[in-house]
């Protein structure tokens, strides 16, 4: 029974003396939980707050004054700026520099019974924004129009008591509702709408990053890749050749995955579907470059599959996939921003939702493929040919 006991202990002694020797797959085991933890305890479903918006006021005087204030005191809303052109607003709408332009009309301070119709431009493609901004928006101006009535009808009763006509003075002093129109540029936009084409990102990203871990690090481990390179074989052509052979395999996967999308849910690519096709293949290349450099140096799938998952699972997270970045804690908004699949994200948003060229996301398009570059130096410096 002794000599059983002793060879348990050998046992897992040797597991430990495993991970010794490979301290890539110790820290994973470490650092990721904690990571895991954070994600899900701040990273997800946050409340949205400060929302950034643009005022465009067109008068001036108390109410609008009234207006201002009530608006930059509730916490939903972030006034980037407050102008008076009512385009200038709406461009920074379109641009993505802000969510939504409140565009208060030109007679909102006159003291008649006109109706005053205030406008919520808003950018109706981030859905989860525009579920906080329009209800935000109609309490304001609903508390500020019952607050203005309250107003005139105190007023009334002054002039009442010294007014021998007190019906026609309640006709001429009495100030008319304030509403909100909501002008939805994109439409109405449903939580699936928004979800898909960053699950396609998201999709791709896995796919590829994993992917490159079988057919380089799973590979190795075997020694098919020891044996490839027994032949007159040069490195870029092995590399060059799964990665073409990978990218091939995922450019069929999205094309399923975007045939699913539209059969399932419905879903309207406005920006169509070889500019989607053509953003994926970008995000596919660059994944897969970011595959080949973290699978250069692992020697076993195992070791790979811990070094990629503090990767991919904050990046699945943090970069905008299920809910908009700004839910975050501030920085985990600032970590968004180094990982590449927030930036394709946005490009795919903005193409399938949005409708919008490859042109107007060229900056997201640049930093894919800056990251694309950098990558695949990194896996081309590190990769040793003995395997």
């Amino acid at each position: 029974m002794d000599l059983e006991y002793r060879k348990l202990y050998w046992m897992i002694k040797k597991e430990w003396l495993s991970l010794k020797r490979h301290p890539s797959r110790l820290v994973a085991i470490i650092i990721f939980p904690i990571i895991m933890i954070l994600l899900f305890g701040y990273g997800m479903g946050g409340d949205l707050t400060n929302l950034p918006v643009v005022v465009v006021s067109q008068s001036d005087g108390h109410l609008t004054d009234q207006t201002l204030t009530d608006i930059k005191a509730n916490d939903a809303f972030s006034v980037v700026d407050i102008i008076d052109n009512v385009d200038d607003g709406k461009a920074m709408v379109d641009s993505g520099k802000v969510k939504a332009a409140i565009i208060l009309p030109s007679n909102y301070d006159d003291n008649d019974t006109a109706q005053k119709t205030a406008t919520l431009y808003l950018d109706s493609s981030d859905q989860m924004a525009s579920q906080v901004l329009i209800p935000s928006s109609q309490q304001i101006f609903n508390q500020i129009s019952i607050n203005e009535l309250q107003s005139s009808n105190s007023n009334l009763e002054v002039q009442n008591s010294t007014n021998t006509n007190p019906v026609s003075s309640q006709i001429n002093s009495a100030k008319s509702s304030i509403s909100i129109q909501i002008n939805k540029i994109y439409g109405d936009i449903k939580y699936i709408d928004f979800l898909v084409p960053a699950v396609l990102a998201m999709t791709v990203m896995m796919s590829c990053m994993m992917g490159m871990g079988a057919a380089i690090a799973g590979e190795r481990e075997t020694g098919e890749l020891a044996r490839l390179f027994m032949t007159p074989t040069s490195v870029a052509t092995v590399i060059g050749g799964k990665i073409l052979a990978k990218l091939s395999v995922e450019m069929m996967r999205a094309i399923v995955l975007l045939v699913a999308a539209i059969i399932l849910f419905s879903i309207t690519i406005k920006g169509g579907i070889l500019q989607t096709l053509l953003l994926l293949f970008i995000g596919a290349l660059c994944f897969v470059g970011f595959g080949v450099a973290l699978s250069a140096r692992a020697q076993t799938q195992e070791d790979y599959s811990q070094m990629v998952m503090p990767f991919s699972m904050p990046m699945m997270f943090v970069s905008g996939v299920f809910y908009p970045i700004e839910t975050m804690p501030w920085i985990f908004q600032k970590i968004a921003y180094i990982f590449p699949l927030t930036y394709l994200n946005d490009a795919m948003r903005a193409v399938m939702i949005q409708g919008r060229p490859l042109s107007s996301v060229w900056l997201d398009i640049l930093i894919l493929l800056g990251f694309t570059l950098l990558f695949f130096l990194i896996g081309v410096k590190r990769f040793n040919r003995d395997v």
